[in-house]
């Protein structure tokens, strides 16, 4: 389909519906783009030290809205973003409240998807007080929702936090097909499955899933409403595990319709239902000698 920068031939176009690229090089980017990622959303996140002021929280929003877009661009990739208070914040209510009372710009940006990453780091009341608000901020403005769930520690149950989150979700009777629920995993996904929510599932180098775990669960759990992404935040991560995910598929027997699904239909479906979200999958790469200064 797209050709990479040198050239060659892509035997195919992958959207990515979850990286955080605030935190990659831009080295990155040109793997992404060499490899056939061509566009990707980017949900907001715990920038590794506790933000102390509302104006930080807003200036992040839109430094991934306005700069990270024009970063990526360069790159060949059409990048989109969603903004949250990050559950690893929401402890500090009084704070994630005046934060989300003025949220309303970043939300109305022309490269705003969705309302995300929120959900659960601890299953504190603090985060499940501030996820209720981004919730119903969501469903007033018919907006999509990324939902983060927790991650599996001695204090923390995976499984409990998702059993939370999902029933928080049917309380809000809001349109599952709009909601994705991350993180997913083989406790998790007997859950999630349960619902009409779509599923998200994420490939990391030594934590989470690796493309063999994510070639079961599809084949336990079937290709709909299915999301695969890389996360590719400031731990050990890799911003390509979805060409590899595809490339497993591949050879673990998997027709080629059910990569495409996977790698670029599905997410193309997903956030395809804001109507801000209609990405431009031939983007040129820019020599970086026509801008870098």
């Amino acid at each position: 389909m797209d050709g990479n920068r040198n050239g060659s031939a892509r035997d195919m176009t992958i959207i990515e519906p979850h990286i955080h690229m605030y935190s990659r090089t831009t080295d990155d980017y040109t793997r992404m783009y060499e490899q056939g990622i061509r566009a990707c959303v980017e949900p907001s996140f715990w920038l590794g030290a506790n933000r102390r002021y509302a104006g930080t929280f807003w200036d992040y929003f839109q430094l991934i809205l306005d700069f990270e877009t024009l970063r990526a661009r360069r790159y060949g990739m059409d990048h989109y973003a969603c903004v949250s208070v990050n559950p690893k914040e929401a402890d500090d209510t009084k704070l994630a409240h005046e934060v989300l009372d003025g949220l309303t710009p970043y939300l109305d940006h022309p490269r705003c998807v969705a309302i995300g990453e929120i959900g659960f780091n601890r299953i504190t009341p603090g985060e499940e007080e501030i996820f209720q608000r981004q919730l119903e901020m969501a469903k007033s403005r018919g907006m999509l929702i990324l939902v983060h769930t927790p991650h599996d520690t001695p204090e923390v149950s995976k499984r409990a936090g998702t059993a939370r989150i999902l029933d928080i979700l049917r309380e809000l009777n809001y349109r599952p097909e709009r909601i994705v629920v991350d993180h997913n995993t083989e406790d998790t996904m007997p859950l999630t499955r349960k619902t009409d929510v779509w599923a998200g599932m994420t490939v990391y180098p030594y934590s989470k899933l690796n493309p063999e775990r994510v070639g079961a669960l599809l084949k336990k759990w079937g290709m709909e409403r299915m999301l695969v992404n890389s996360s590719a935040d400031w731990g050990v991560s890799d911003p390509t595990s979805l060409p590899r995910v595809g490339e497993f598929m591949r050879r673990d027997g998997f027709p080629p319709e059910h990569v495409e699904k996977l790698l670029f239909g599905n997410p193309l479906a997903f956030w395809s239902q804001c109507e801000k979200f209609r990405p431009e999958l031939n983007l040129p790469y820019v020599d970086p000698a026509a801008y870098q200064r």
